[in-house]
């Protein structure tokens, strides 16, 4: 299943960094996820949502 997380924060205008923040986790938590290298917790993929 592929994620389209990088299209939806691109289209509400965020940065990686600004989305971190928002999440309260790292820059490259965000990277990671966007590149499938990372699977997101349920709280964090709620946070995100």
């Amino acid at each position: 299943m592929k994620n389209n997380i990088r299209d939806l924060r691109k289209s509400a205008k965020l940065s990686q960094e600004e989305l971190a923040k928002l999440c309260r986790v790292s820059r490259s938590t965000i990277n990671a996820i966007e590149n499938d290298k990372y699977n997101p917790t349920l709280q964090l993929a709620f946070d995100i949502a």
